[in-house]
């Protein structure tokens, strides 16, 4: 007797996040190769930017996993690791370069270990002398194995700092290169460091060149790097981390060759938050990725065939599997236009629409059943936005209140008087940020993220659609479909009670968050806007005192001036701490002439040191950078100085 046709109960389209998938999902057998996938895998692009869920760690997870055909090696920083490189500095270098330098010290190892391996298998008479050379460096610093990422860059910060490196073996030697003894005469830290590591990067080089890797034409060895927003934190040690990555991800193949590649995957809102000089230098290896709704299509399909182990007809997935139509549209248009077309969203809305068909006992997935889905799919969305950005955008949810139970048709102006409504209250509750948190600026940050389209020509376009922002003369902006069930914005003109708009209303909304529970729990910093100047004045203060104290803190330094300079710190940190609050009565003119009282204190301290005979201590050489980049920072260059360059 013939079965009857029940697709739902096999019905699969795999795991929300890349690693699971790939591990007992569909990822391994059901990969989509893309145009950005390709870009990578042939070497004409080594840094993917996308959105969370557009599939950056599929195609990451995709090449560890036998999708490249040589070897790999994957970095995936953590929490610990993050605060080992944002600690990392070297005296005489911009953040943006000192971090550079450690991560190239990372690449540098993995390279290492990777060719002295690789050796064993060219099978030579005799074991090339740079091959040797290159053993004996990884011994001598301990880095026989791989070992933790944490690890390895604890072992990198302290060689690197106090010049220590064993690089002998490369027939260099730091302290007689560098003109005497370590932390001495030999220049800056940074001058020392970058000596030491361009000496390991040319004993890399001469092993690949000696065993005729290149030559050979040999796969190049692949370095990825992914999962950075693991150690984001939006701050400007945070920005000098990403920043340097992409200086060190450039320098690898000026460094080995073809004999190395390394690849960098970042989300797109990370990636666009940083501004460095050098930024120009990396369009050329830049791919974005895009999904068209044809290729999720096809993604939804190639998923639903897999699970079901034989192949589905796009007929019988949106004729069969699914309903032809919903609510008048046809279905796969229905769904894909209320994602933020990427791949984790289509994934995440068929899965949901699958398990309503289960849980009401039908055999195939109904009109009813995809209607439920788009509700709690909208429900997951916005919650996820506001996640998404916690570290982008401080207000989303007082903002995202504002359109519950109205139209999805928006007017500029209308907007604008909402906002007006709330903009104290919003000054008051994020008072770093009060001369960009205007309607405009948020309007435009809305757009941004895809919650809010524009009207143009005959259509809406969103943030996904085009590279243009919301112009000022461009009035007519919609909610995005994915999360207007969400907010109850099921028509073009709201039909809610016009007294929800009031400002005694929004007051009590963004007080006492009032508003619908989806937004309730979302925890959110206060990092995406650009802070005021001042605040941004007080930041530069606080962290070029904080670097000064683990320099210091490494410093050996005599002892009675190491106490006097650790003193005069302390002193100044108990300045900053006497002032008020952001919001509480900080002005302007209180931090630019307490910028410049420690400024002036930093140079009376170096002149002191330099008195004693200490002009080559590192910690002399670092008061004078942080007197200069102070004094430059009050005169309007904040964050050009020893902070990060992509802070601003």
């Amino acid at each position: 007797m013939e079965q009857p046709y029940q697709p739902v109960k096999k019905l699969f389209f795999g795991r929300d996040d890349a690693e699971s998938d790939f591990a007992d999902g569909l990822l391994r057998d059901g990969f989509q190769s893309t145009h950005a996938s390709e870009a990578v895998l042939t070497g004409r692009k080594s840094l993917v930017v996308g959105r969370k869920g557009s599939g950056k760690s599929a195609i990451c997870a995709h090449l560890v996993s036998g999708g490249y055909p040589g070897r790999t090696a994957l970095i995936t920083p953590d929490d610990a690791a993050g605060d080992e490189i944002r600690r990392f500095e070297l005296q005489g270098l911009t953040a943006d370069t000192a971090k550079s330098l450690i991560w190239r010290y990372v690449f540098a190892v993995h390279a290492a270990q990777y060719v002295t391996e690789h050796a064993d298998t060219h099978k030579k008479w005799r074991t090339p002398a740079s091959v040797r050379a290159l053993k004996d460096f990884l011994r001598a610093n301990n880095e026989g194995d791989d070992g933790r990422l944490t690890d390895r860059l604890r072992r990198g910060t302290r060689l690197l700092q106090s010049a220590t490196l064993s690089v002998k073996m490369f027939g260099f030697e730091a302290s007689f290169s560098a003109g005497g003894e370590p932390g001495t005469n030999g220049g800056s830290e940074g001058a020392q460091a970058t000596r030491q590591l361009g000496a390991i990067e040319a004993g890399v080089r001469a092993a690949f060149d000696d065993l005729g890797c290149v030559a050979a034409r040999e796969k190049p060895f692949l370095i990825l790097v992914d999962q950075l927003e693991q150690v984001w934190q939006a701050d400007p040690d945070s920005h000098a981390l990403v920043t340097g990555l992409l200086l060190g991800t450039k320098h690898v193949l000026a460094a080995y060759g073809h004999a190395v590649r390394c690849v960098l995957f970042v989300r797109a809102d990370i990636y666009d938050a940083l501004n460095f000089a050098d930024g120009d230098k990396f369009r050329s290896d830049e791919v974005r990725i895009t999904w068209s709704p044809a290729a999720l299509r096809a993604l939804a399909r190639a998923r639903a065939s897999l699970s079901l182990e034989r192949p589905v007809s796009e007929y019988e997935l949106w004729d069969g599997v699914f309903p032809r139509r919903v609510v008048g549209e046809w279905t796969p248009d229905y769904l894909v236009r209320r994602t933020l077309t990427r791949p984790r969203d289509i994934i995440q809305f068929l899965t949901l629409c699958r398990d309503a068909a289960d849980r009401s006992g039908r055999p195939t997935i109904q009109e009813d059943n995809v209607l439920e889905a788009a509700e709690q799919f909208s429900r997951w969305k916005l919650d996820d936005l506001a996640k998404e950005y916690n570290v982008g955008f401080p207000f989303l949810r007082p903002v995202f209140a504002q359109f519950e139970n109205t139209g999805y048709a928006v007017g500029r102006g209308d907007f604008t008087a909402q906002f007006d409504a709330i903009r104290e209250a919003l000054h008051e509750r994020y008072s770093s940020y009060t001369e960009q948190l205007t309607a405009t600026s948020v309007i435009d940050a809305l757009y941004a993220i895809g919650f809010l389209g524009v009207c143009r020509g005959n259509g809406v376009v969103y943030a996904g659609d085009s590279q243009w922002p919301v112009q000022p003369y461009e009035e007519n902006l919609r909610i995005h479909p994915c999360f207007r069930p969400a907010l109850g914005c099921s028509n073009p003109a709201g039909a809610s009670d016009s007294t929800v708009h009031t400002g005694r209303v929004y007051q009590t909304m963004v007080g006492a968050q009032n508003h619908t529970a989806f937004l309730r729990n979302v925890s959110t910093t206060d990092a995406g806007f650009q802070a005021d100047r001042h605040v941004r004045l007080l930041e530069e203060t606080a962290l070029a005192l904080s670097r000064l104290q683990r320099q210091l803190a490494r410093s050996d330094m005599p002892a009675e001036p190491h106490a006097e300079v650790r003193e005069g710190i302390d002193l100044l940190n108990e300045q900053i701490d006497a002032l008020p609050l952001p919001g509480s009565g900080l002005t302007p003119g209180m931090v630019e002439d307490l910028l410049g009282e420690v400024a002036e204190r930093l140079v009376q301290s170096h002149a002191r040191l330099n008195d004693l005979g200490l002009r080559d201590e590192p910690v002399t050489r670092r008061l004078a950078d942080e007197a200069r980049a102070l004094r430059r920072a009050l005169g309007g260059a904040v964050g050009s100085g020893r902070g990060s360059d992509s802070s601003g």
